[in-house]
């Protein structure tokens, strides 16, 4: 399995590249707004793939976060969704935005994608919910790891150390995908709080569609 390729840029097209890699060819398809990203012509480039098998194809689909490779597998779970599909939902909404659109069951903002009809959205709503928030917590972690949260983990912390270790680990995980798709820890942290206060019982999914309401824009 080729999971990621490194090398230079040698063209693009409208849907895929050629990277180079020590002299071997690679062609990768990609959404918009990936294609968007890329460096120039020539300058050194980095992508995570995922292969897709065919009894006459292979194709190579490129994303520049893990995320974006994780909701790629996700959307391709769902009946009616192909490769084709989960690049148009991700090259309109972005990783971020399928995130949020499935967290806040938003049916009509994955419509929005191109050749995306909406039964086949009410499905991606419908069979993907449950999973939203770990495939958003993986992006908080992979922020994380690139060391750009540490007020984050900080926030993290002092609200830990006051709620019941139960809660906790809903908690931080809530707020790990809220600093993934954005908000600040000061305001993630406060929309979490008050989520958790209203549902003590409630998991991470329910904090995150919670918090998310909260934080949405008034009016």
């Amino acid at each position: 399995m080729i999971g990621k390729i490194s090398g230079r840029l040698e063209y693009r097209a409208a849907d895929h590249v050629l990277i180079d890699v020590r002299g071997v060819g690679y062609i990768i398809y990609l959404s918009d707004r990936t294609m968007a990203l890329l460096p120039n012509v020539g300058e050194a480039v980095a992508l995570f793939t995922e292969l897709l098998v065919r009894e006459d194809n292979l194709q190579l689909f490129g994303f520049t976060t893990l995320l974006e490779k994780e909701w790629h597998r996700l959307l391709m779970s769902v009946q009616g969704i192909g490769a084709k599909a989960s690049m148009s939902i991700l090259g309109a909404l972005g990783a971020e935005g399928v995130s949020r659109a499935v967290a806040l069951g938003d049916v009509n903002a994955i419509k929005v994608a191109k050749g995306v009809g909406p039964k086949t959205a009410q499905r991606v709503v419908l069979e993907l919910k449950d999973k939203a928030p770990a495939a958003m917590a993986l992006g908080g972690t992979l922020v994380a790891a690139q060391g750009d949260v540490v007020a984050e983990a900080e926030v993290i912390e002092s609200v830990a150390a006051v709620i019941e270790p139960s809660s906790a680990a809903a908690q931080s995980e809530a707020l790990s995908a809220l600093a993934n798709l954005g908000y600040g820890p000061g305001d993630a942290a406060g929309a979490v709080a008050q989520a958790a206060g209203e549902m003590p019982e409630a998991d991470t999914a329910g904090l995150i569609r919670a918090a998310l309401k909260l934080l949405a824009p008034k009016g």
